[in-house]
């Protein structure tokens, strides 16, 4: 192999890629990037046996070939080199050795066998849909923060991305829990999601793609079967194997009944639960809510570090209630809402609250209560 790579595209690629590979693998060629240089462009494959990213960049290929290199370490040299620099690569096949040469700088980097480097066997992907970047990007950003990070519940450890029915028609619907809030958010059916079948994108995925979102502002493709997921996006492909588990059956815990609407203003209820929880101890960080007539009064009570209290001005029309919440998981929920007003669907001091966005009719979150 032997190439000539403009320093800017060859670190574009780099950064896509390395970020799947782990820096700690008792497997050493996982610790590599494949490189496959044909005709005028470079791909960069990378994997941690779960995910696969891979990127295509242009180059100046004098030689075709495939090798494997040490990714983290040729993604720092690259990154440390200067602006606009001319990067040629090739490779030294008796030393079996991959030389980097730019301007005065040359490194060395030791090989692996190309035909060692795993590959995620695809296989057929039959459900094929395009959508906007935007779109996908706002999905992922309105319910990763209710993803589980419990281990042992490993069917909550991603997005539940599946096909719903409403009364306004079919809708590609996000969900994620911990069992402690929910948020759930849907957009119209793309064209050729019909019959998808439901998966759940794991943790790590659904973090990896958001990356990958934000440079992006055109369409992507996404490609789903019953055990992988793939999306296109510009240059850049990424496959992922999803949790093979079954989602719980969340509209249970949707409430249904709940007749006590609070209308408040959200930067206010945030600012106010940012603030009486400073007070709140790490281990419960419960806040209350007493809520009467058309004022809100949010108060903690930290038996070791003292006690706070704060009134806000609601809308409300219903019989008085007091009831707890985890402050992070307001703020959380919170912090999702575009409109400027929160509503707040409630019912007893034991039984979830549901919160809409005033502006945004297809987000709904669930918070469970707490003891106070």
């Amino acid at each position: 192999m032997r190439l000539v790579i403009e320093r800017g595209e060859l670190l574009r690629a780099l950064g896509h890629v390395t970020s799947v590979v782990e820096r700690r693998t008792t497997i050493p060629i996982l610790s590599n990037v494949l490189l496959k240089a044909s005709d005028s462009t470079i791909s960069f494959k990378a994997t941690d046996l779960e995910r696969e990213v891979i990127e295509e960049a242009p180059a100046s290929v004098e030689t075709p070939g495939t090798l494997t290199v040490p990714a983290h370490m040729l993604h720092d040299i690259v990154r440390k080199l200067p602006d606009g620099a001319q990067v040629e690569l090739q490779r030294e096949a008796e030393r079996e050795r991959l030389t980097l040469t730019a301007g005065h700088s040359r490194f060395a980097l030791q090989l692996l066998p190309a035909e060692d480097f795993p590959d995620i066997a695809v296989g057929p992907l039959p459900h094929t849909f395009e959508m906007s970047s935007a779109d996908l990007k706002r999905l992922i950003e309105k319910t990763r923060f209710a993803i589980s990070t419990e281990e042992t519940r490993y069917y909550l450890n991603g997005i539940y991305l599946h096909m719903a029915t409403r009364d306004d028609g079919a809708m590609l619907r996000a969900v994620a829990t911990d069992g402690h809030r929910l948020a759930q958010v849907d957009l119209p059916l793309p064209s050729g999601a019909e019959g998808m079948p439901g998966v759940i994108i794991p943790r790590k995925t659904v973090n990896e793609l958001h990356r990958l979102l934000e440079a992006s502002a055109g369409s992507v493709t996404v490609s789903v079967s019953d055990t992988k997921v793939r999306f296109e996006i510009g240059t850049v492909t990424l496959t992922s194997k999803l949790i093979d588990g079954t989602f719980p059956d969340y509209a249970r815990v949707i409430p249904q009944a709940n007749d006590k609407e609070l209308t408040v203003s959200n930067s206010d209820f945030m600012s106010a639960v940012d603030r009486v929880s400073t007070i709140a101890s790490e281990r419960g960080r419960a806040v209350k809510l007493n809520v009467d007539g058309n004022k809100l009064v949010l108060s903690v009570n930290n038996p070791e570090g003292g006690s706070a209290t704060e009134e806000i001005g609601v809308d409300y029309g219903a019989s008085a209630l007091e009831i707890g919440f985890n402050a992070r998981y307001l703020l959380d929920i919170a912090g999702q809402l575009e409109g400027d007003q929160a509503r707040f669907m409630l019912s007893d001091p034991g039984s979830p609250a549901m919160v809409r966005d005033s502006s945004d009719g297809s987000a709904l979150y669930v918070v469970m209560p707490m003891r106070v």
